[in-house]
């Protein structure tokens, strides 16, 4: 005996039904009705899946290159300088999560080389102890980091800002800053500060906004430059880099002084909540794509109930209560949108999952670029599959599917026998 013939006879009634009929043009089209809205359910769980996956991976693949840069956490000094940042970092490096410590400032300024002009923002740092809070040695691809040392008026810089400044390893570049102190106003028409500077490397770490706007100099060098005669504030790698928000706020309640301290999420928060917004929206969206392939149910069981009245009506009069009538054709709705699930999670898995091959071959077979660096930040579509999402998505859709077929089962509950039988 057969699994099928073990299931109540409502089960087996539906199963029935979701399959075409061999004798009726009509059961073929209401069947074909039925794999159209699968199909529908399909594509959308499985748009839903890759489109959040994708955007998932550009989150990720976008803060992790942001990280190769930034520090997990950044102390600032209330009065711009940080004389006394060594005993600062000391007390900073008691806390369990924080491994360690470097100073910097930064300054703005602009760069200038055979009349092309950018701006940029300065970081003086100490190679040996930046390198243990940051990545930005490892991205070098020209010349060395550790060549900037005080009084060598080396710059590191980024490759897209090399680019746009047609410079190389060992060009010389002029820095241009404003006239007067910091957070002095300048001189009317005061000539701004000029000063000859050597490309000592140049690093790529894969974010264009950082590529292309910052640059590495000595702490002495830069402190000297920007007019200040200490460090403006600490930079520290924590072991967890998602307990940062917490790591901080420790250090503020417990650092005495007036020091603000602030972790990475709050350099680029904008740009998160920009994210995290989009994946809402995105969410929203597709899930009513969803919603109107699932409602295709609605049209596919009513026309389904319209041409099984007779059967309702036989089913009615051998003792077919009216509960069961409902929940034979429950079960044919529910079932179009387990299947069209399942199809549109698999589907959905495998193109997140090989999205790395799938889209280069459609960029080389179209010639088309979808991601441009300089828009985008990053050049080629990431993907990071959650499991949890695609559970979400998954029991949204059958959800939708079920709640879609609440209505015409109740309408083949109410159908009458003697009414159905009349004209048949």
């Amino acid at each position: 005996m057969s699994i099928t013939h073990k299931l109540p006879y409502e089960w087996q009634v539906g199963l029935r039904y979701t399959r075409a009929g061999k004798r009726s043009g009509r059961n073929s089209f209401i069947s074909f009705i039925s794999m159209a809205s699968v199909a529908g359910i399909a594509l959308g769980v499985a748009a839903l899946i890759v489109v959040l996956s994708v955007m998932n991976g550009f989150q990720k693949e976008v803060t992790a290159r942001m990280l190769s840069v930034l520090a997990h956490v950044e102390i600032f000094d209330a009065r711009g300088e940080m004389p006394g940042w060594r005993e600062t970092a000391q007390q900073a490096l008691r806390h369990p999560e924080v491994r360690a410590a470097a100073p910097f400032v930064d300054t703005q300024a602009m760069l200038l080389s055979d009349g092309v002009m950018k701006p940029v923002l300065v970081r003086g740092v100490m190679p040996a102890k930046e390198s243990t809070v940051s990545e930005v040695a490892t991205h070098m691809r020209e010349g060395r980091f550790d060549a900037l040392q005080p009084g060598s008026y080396n710059i590191v810089i980024g490759r897209a800002l090399a680019t746009a400044l047609d410079v190389e390893v060992g060009d010389r570049i002029t820095m241009l800053m404003a006239a007067g102190s910091p957070g002095q106003a300048a001189a009317p028409n005061a000539a701004p500060r000029t000063r000859p500077l050597t490309v000592a490397g140049i690093f790529e770490a894969g974010h264009f906004e950082f590529d292309s706007s910052l640059a590495f100099a000595s702490l002495e060098d830069t402190q000297e430059l920007a007019g200040v005669r200490a460090p403006g504030g600490l930079r520290l790698k924590l072991s967890d880099m998602d307990a940062a928000p917490r790591v901080a706020a420790e250090l503020q309640a417990s650092l005495p002084g007036e020091l603000y301290v602030r972790d990475w999420s709050k350099v680029n928060a904008v740009w998160f909540a920009a994210v995290q917004s989009q994946k809402r929206m995105m969410f929203i969206i597709l899930t009513m794509i969803v919603a109107v392939a699932a409602f295709n149910l609605v049209s596919t069981l009513v026309m389904t109930v319209r041409d099984k009245q007779a059967d309702i009506a036989i089913l009615r009069t051998i003792g077919a209560s009216p509960r069961s009538v409902m929940t034979i054709f429950m079960v044919q709705g529910t079932l179009v949108g387990l299947l069209g699930a399942a199809l549109g999670v698999g589907l959905g898995v495998l193109v997140a999952l090989n999205i790395h091959v799938i889209v280069p071959f459609i960029e080389e077979l179209f010639k088309v670029k979808f991601l441009s660096q300089e828009v985008y930040l990053i050049s080629e579509i990431p993907s990071q599959l959650r499991w949890g999402d695609v559970g979400w998505i998954g029991g949204v859709a059958v959800l939708l599917a079920f709640v879609a077929t609440l209505y015409p089962s109740w309408s083949a509950s109410r159908v009458k026998p003697a009414e159905a039988l009349r004209y048949e």
